[in-house]
């Protein structure tokens, strides 16, 4: 056999996740891939800070306590069922649509640092999001080793929708949750990849989004192993979507219907998975009849996410990794509710990058200069995109 068909240890495989080589040392690049995250994410701060300056406006309290992020702070201030809101329609919204585990963390930080809980908040969010791209790097070197690990961080940092990293928002503490509970599956840690998503499904409704990336990660080596799999396997897959079931049945129960209670408090927040009726609607509505450049935006974006789901099973990318952001744009899809939101949750799907990262740091056409150009507008646009929808547009996140 020559040694050019011999896959390099870590590489991905078509049988099913990964395997890591053996005594592998930590992956080189990571440092310098965490800074460029940070600055760069730093960098739409200080522009959602000046913009806030020219309008007049607080910084801390523009990103602690914008649209859903004043229902987390409440949450964390006074527990659940304190906040009730009915909307111009007669809905009863209530705090119970949104999951503990961020709200739980704000006011742990609260109980033990002197901070308010908006600055608590914000620093649960930057911590998580700096986590997130670990775990991220850690999944990209692991595949594809050390560049496309670097540009699949980069990447994520420049999404015109990870301004939402930056605030009092879950996305950043999902996807380090989603993040680190995919890699432990890559590299067979089960117990712990079930722990992790157990974790994910109780910061988001989309949480079960990590459990069933495991529980089909779990199948297929259950099935390539004929049935002998260790303990740990069942184990992790058992314990994967405890989080996101326990807080459904706990909402049910506190709102006398077990298993619809949780589906009709999303409903008063039209919230609600019809098959993308909703979604088809609006965009007749906006290619009909135009609609604000938000909307606009998240169209194209969603767009996007589609397209790069369509390349990444062309690149033929692990089990774990295409289901996870399989039911992420599939929730996007058919789901009912803002469309402006949408890009948010496209947000953690950072799989959906992994054929642009390959690319970008695998082509021997692309020189350093074309790939710092690229970068930098696209960071540019982030960072501009971040402030206008902070401080000027009115859409929800």
């Amino acid at each position: 056999m020559s040694t050019s068909s011999v896959p390099r240890p870590g590489a991905a495989t078509q049988t099913g996740p990964a395997r890591p080589a053996p005594g592998r040392r930590a992956p080189s690049g990571l440092l310098p891939a965490l800074v460029l995250f940070t600055a760069v994410r730093l960098a739409g701060v200080v522009a959602v800070a000046v913009a806030n300056h020219a309008l007049g406006r607080p910084l801390v309290a523009n990103l602690a306590h914008a649209w859903d992020a004043r229902w987390y702070l409440h949450i964390a201030a006074h527990g659940y069922g304190d906040l009730i809101l009915i909307t111009r329609k007669g809905a009863v919204q209530t705090d119970w649509a949104f999951f503990p585990l961020y709200p739980g963390l704000v006011h742990a930080v609260t109980t033990v640092l002197p901070l308010t809980p908006g600055k608590a908040a914000l620093a649960v969010s930057w911590t998580a999001a700096v986590a997130a791209a670990w775990g991220i790097h850690r999944i990209g070197d692991h595949l594809y080793g050390r560049a496309v690990a670097a540009a699949l961080v980069v990447l994520w940092a420049v999404l015109p929708q990870s301004v939402e990293l930056t605030i009092a928002y879950t996305e950043s503490l999902f996807s380090a949750l989603a993040a680190w509970s995919l890699y432990c599956v890559l590299t067979r840690r089960w117990l712990w990849a079930g722990c992790l998503a157990a974790l994910a499904g109780l910061s988001r409704p989309t949480g079960f989004a990590v459990a069933a990336a495991v529980l089909a990660a779990g199948a297929h080596e259950a099935v390539r192993r004929r049935g002998r799999v260790p303990l740990a396997l069942w184990a992790g897959c058992l314990l994967a979507p405890l989080g996101w079931l326990g807080y459904v049945l706990w909402v049910g129960r506190r709102t006398g219907n077990l298993l619809h209670g949780y589906f009709h408090v999303q409903a008063a927040w039209s919230s609600r998975f019809d098959f993308g009726a909703g979604s088809l609607r609006f965009v007749k509505s906006l290619l009909l009849h135009g609609g604000g450049f938000v909307y606009a935006a998240a169209l194209v974006t969603v767009a996007a996410g589609v397209l790069l789901f369509g390349l990444l099973c062309l690149d033929r990318a692990p089990l774990v990794l295409l289901v996870f952001a399989g039911v992420l744009v599939l929730v996007v899809l058919g789901g009912s509710g803002s469309f402006s939101s949408k890009p948010r949750f496209l947000l953690p799907a950072f799989p959906l990058l992994i054929p642009l990262a390959r690319a970008l740091a695998g082509s021997r056409r692309v020189r350093p200069a074309q790939t710092v150009l690229v970068v930098g507008a696209l960071a540019a646009l982030s960072w501009l995109f971040g402030a206008y929808v902070m401080t000027v547009a009115r859409a929800p996140l």
